[in-house]
């Protein structure tokens, strides 16, 4: 999720079979019930929709409780700055409960979420424990989506999580250290090729970081290291990078990239990854640092709320964000697909998850009041990327604005919508050190006990996936 826009459409919805699912369900007031008792409100997920959520609720006359699998709000836009070295975990995150400490009538929980019973109005937890609700707002977000192969996961991992980054950060890390070693010129290229895969912003912003602090901030420090033997390939399947952008926007952000070195192949879908390899058709790329960034997959707790669903897994929801047939229940965020009011589906982006959050916070609300709620709409801020050191490029209505001036500005929106004071100060901080001296600060392979961490993120892919964890 990028917070200015700055992310892919989502998949158009598959609404074929949608009447059928609601033809037998019976008709539901605008407003559901209000109870008599002061009314329970659960909130699953503590991303930009659930605290966007929870903010709005601040002073209702009710009970709140938010619910995560992590203690931590995350800044994921910035992920990837935290799996090159440049970033520490705890620039780009903050606890929920500290974001909600002057929230009176909120209580938080650290569990994950087994289950949602939208007939009986329970959420189940892991632990067994069962959460009535008399509303309930699900943003949980979305998964990697791995085109019907999960299992290429343990070789390409993304950026969902703290987790993930840190798991990128030891393997982008450790193939210099592996490179550095080995005498075999061909298995030196191969730790020195970087692939990504997904030429959406994310992708973009990870292939034009690499070559930089390759040539700057590395190269200085290994004895072995030929800057001009590494290699940064990016691969997109569709016609053309950043698909969101205007073309003429899509072709200076490649343009920035080949100057920078990075490879860049459109029309090239990947076929097989394997862990020292990916594939493009028959075509064999040896690599032994692949980061996917190609698609995402809407949370599995989308088929709990009997609603009809998108090709991508996104609940197919009413303007006012709730449930076909369920007004209690809301959905938010990369979960959630609706139309915006040119008729284009609205992306999953930061702006758009917080947007949600809020109207949905203010429709219940409303319903608790016993007004009428208010449909969903969203106010598009624009779409940004940036590629490199002070190279970006910028999409506001018409606008279009790229250099320098889209760099600052990409600086200044990502600083604006960090959480917290001492994140926006520390954040500024390490990015004018890597900008005047071209050091990263935190290139600590942290991964100490072999393979433990790292089959523990292998183990939770595999499980979000359906996989056997064996």
């Amino acid at each position: 999720m990028d917070p200015s826009g700055w992310g892919q459409t989502a998949a158009q919805p598959d609404i074929n079979g949608m009447s059928a699912l609601l033809a037998d369900r019976p008709a539901t007031p605008a407003t559901a019930a209000i109870p008599a008792r002061r009314p329970r409100i659960v909130i699953i997920g503590g991303g930009f929709a659930g605290i966007a959520a929870a903010r709005r609720l601040k002073h209702a006359h009710a009970d709140i409780t938010l619910v995560d699998r992590t203690n931590h709000h995350l800044f994921q836009p910035l992920l990837y700055q935290v799996a090159l070295a440049t970033l520490n975990p705890g620039d780009i995150a903050v606890p929920i409960r500290w974001l909600l400490r002057h929230h009176a009538n909120t209580e938080v929980l650290m569990a994950a979420v087994s289950g949602i019973d939208v007939a009986n109005r329970v959420v189940s937890l892991d632990g067994g424990e069962s959460l009535p609700y008399d509303y309930l707002i699900v943003a949980t977000g979305a998964r990697h989506s791995y085109f019907g192969h999960p299992e290429w996961a343990d070789a390409a991992p993304g950026l969902k999580s703290i987790e993930d980054a840190v798991d990128c950060r030891n393997r982008f890390l450790t193939a210099f250290e592996e490179a550095e070693r080995d005498d075999d010129p061909e298995v030196r290229l191969a730790h020195q090729t970087f692939v990504i895969v997904g030429g959406g912003p994310t992708g973009v912003e990870l292939a034009g970081f690499i070559p930089d602090i390759i040539r700057h901030a590395l190269r200085p420090d290994f004895r072995r290291l030929s800057a001009d033997r590494s290699r940064v390939i990016l691969l997109e399947a569709g016609p053309k990078i950043l698909p969101t952008f205007p073309d003429s926007l899509a072709a200076t952000a490649r343009r920035d990239l080949e100057r920078l070195g990075v490879t860049v192949r459109t029309g090239a879908m990947v076929t097989r990854v394997e862990p020292d390899a990916v594939y493009v058709g028959d075509e064999r790329i040896a690599a032994r640092t692949i980061y996917w960034a190609a698609g995402n997959q809407a949370s599995p707790l989308a088929r709990d709320l009997a609603a009809p669903l998108d090709r991508a897994g996104r609940v197919l929801v009413e303007p006012d964000l709730s449930v076909p047939g369920y007004p209690e229940v809301f959905v938010t965020g990369d979960l959630a697909a609706i139309r915006d009011r040119k008729g284009q589906w609205v992306p999953g982006v930061a702006p758009a998850a917080n947007q949600m959050g809020r109207s949905a916070g203010s429709n219940i609300l409303a319903s608790i009041a016993g007004r009428p709620r208010t449909p969903f709409r969203y106010l598009d801020k624009g779409n940004l990327a940036t590629i490199g050191r002070h190279r970006a490029i910028a999409a506001v209505g018409p606008i279009k604005i790229s250099g320098h001036l889209a760099w600052f500005m990409w600086l200044f929106i990502h600083i604006l919508y960090l959480a917290g004071f001492r994140n926006r100060l520390t954040v500024l901080i390490q990015w004018a050190y890597a900008y005047f001296t071209w050091q990263r600060g935190v290139r600590l392979i942290t991964n100490i006990v072999p393979g433990k961490t790292a089959s523990r993120i292998i183990s939770r892919r595999r499980a979000e996936a359906g996989l056997p964890i064996s």
